[in-house]
C-alpha cells in the first residue's frame, strides 16, 4: 500500500512547492510587478475583456519578456556546446556504468518473454507521458486551469490529488482483461495528472520545458539501461530505503510552510533535499521498478500472476513526473542566477 501511494502524494506537493519557488524567480517577479500582467491572478475586473483572453495575453506578454531578442549564435559556440552536452552525457552513462552495472545478467541476456513485456511497459509509459503532456497543454490554451487556480489553488491540488489517488486504486484494481474499464480509467489517471502539471505552463517558458523533458528522458533512460541489463533482482532491494527517502523528500518539501522565513539556511537546505535528494530517490525508482517489470514477467511466464503492463507503466510515470517537475525547477533556477 505504501508503494502504491507513494507517487501521487509527491506529484501534488511538488506542484505547490514548486509554484512558490518558481514564482521567486527574477523574470517571473518581474513581469507580476509589470503593468501589463497586473490582472493576471485577478479574478474579478470590471474589464469587459474575458478570462480567457486576458490569460492568453498575459501569458503572451510573458513569453516575450522572458524570451528577448535571439541572436543567432555562431557555429563555433553551437558546436562547443554540441561537444561539451555529448561529453557529460557519455561520461555520466560510462559512470553509471561502471559503478551501478558492473555484474550484467548471467543468462545468456534478456529472454524474449521478458523483452516483450519491458517493451509494453515502456510502449504504455510513452503513451501516457504523451496524453499528460496533451492533456495539460490543452488545459493551459483554453484557459480552464487557470480560471481554477485562480479561484482557489488549493482547491485543485486536493481535489487533483483525490482524483489521482482514486483513479490510479481504480486502474490496479481492473482486471487486464477488462479493456473498456481499464484504458477508461488509466486515460482519466493520465488527464488528472495533466490538470496538476498544467500550472507550470504558466511558470516556465517553452524552450525550458523542452529541455527540462530531454534531460529526464536521458536520465532515466541511461537508469532503465542498466535496469535492464544489471543481474536479475539486483536492485529490487532498494524498495524499501526508497519508501525512506521518499518521506524524506516529503518532509523537506513541506518545510517552507513550517519554517519561518528567517531560516534561511534551514531554508535553503531542505530546498536542496527536496530537488537533489528528490532526483536521487526517484532515480533509483525508476531502477527498481525496471527490475521489478522484469521480475513480474519471470513470474507471469510461470503462471504466478497475469501480465499487466498498464499498472506497470503506472509507476514509471510517476517517476517521469517526479523528476521532470524537479529538473524543471532546477533550471528556472538557473536561469534567475544568470539574470
Amino acid at each position: 500500500m505504501a508503494f502504491v501511494m507513494r507517487q501521487p502524494f509527491k506529484l501534488s506537493t511538488t506542484l505547490v512547492v514548486a509554484s512558490k519557488t518558481a514564482f521567486k524567480s527574477a523574470p517571473v517577479r518581474s513581469f507580476h510587478s509589470s503593468r501589463p500582467a497586473a490582472n493576471f491572478f485577478t479574478s474579478r475586473t470590471t474589464a469587459p475583456t474575458s478570462t480567457l483572453v486576458k490569460a492568453r495575453n498575459a501569458f503572451r506578454q510573458s513569453r516575450t519578456y522572458q524570451q528577448p531578442a535571439a541572436t543567432v549564435p555562431n557555429g563555433g559556440n553551437l558546436m562547443q556546446k554540441l561537444l561539451v552536452g555529448g561529453a557529460l552525457f557519455g561520461g555520466t552513462f560510462i559512470a553509471i556504468q561502471l559503478i551501478f552495472n558492473r555484474e550484467t545478467r548471467e543468462d545468456g541476456g534478456m529472454p524474449p518473454y521478458e523483452r516483450a513485456y519491458l517493451n509494453d511497459t515502456f510502449m504504455h509509459t510513452g503513451l501516457g507521458v504523451g496524453i499528460i503532456g496533451l492533456s495539460a497543454r490543452a488545459m493551459f490554451q483554453s484557459g480552464f486551469m487557470y480560471r481554477m487556480m485562480a479561484t482557489n489553488p488549493w482547491v485543485v491540488m486536493i481535489g487533483g490529488l483525490g482524483l489521482s489517488i482514486g483513479t490510479m486504486m481504480g486502474t490496479r484494481a481492473v482486471s487486464p482483461d477488462n479493456y473498456i474499464p481499464k484504458y477508461g480509467l488509466w486515460t482519466a489517471f493520465n488527464v488528472t495528472q495533466g490538470a496538476l502539471l498544467a500550472p507550470l505552463l504558466f511558470m516556465a517558458p517553452p524552450a525550458l520545458i523542452a529541455r527540462a523533458g530531454l534531460y529526464t528522458i536521458a536520465m532515466m533512460g541511461s537508469i532503465s539501461f542498466v535496469g535492464a541489463t544489471a543481474k536479475q533482482e539486483k536492485y529490487l532491494y532498494l524498495g524499501g530505503p526508497l519508501l525512506a527517502g521518499v518521506a524524506l523528500v516529503a518532509v523537506s518539501g513541506f518545510a517552507p510552510l513550517i519554517l519561518p522565513a528567517t531560516a534561511v539556511r534551514t531554508l535553503a537546505f531542505t530546498e536542496n533535499i527536496w530537488l537533489y535528494g528528490g532526483l536521487a530517490v526517484f532515480g533509483g525508482f525508476t531502477l527498481y521498478d525496471v527490475q521489478k517489470v522484469l521480475h513480474h514477467a519471470r513470474l507471469a511466464e510461470r503462471g504466478l500472476i497475469r501480465k499487466d503492463a498498464v499498472n506497470e507503466s503506472i509507476s514509471l510515470e510517476l517517476d517521469f513526473l517526479n523528476i521532470f517537475i524537479r529538473m524543471v525547477q532546477i533550471l528556472m533556477m538557473q536561469q534567475g542566477r544568470r539574470k
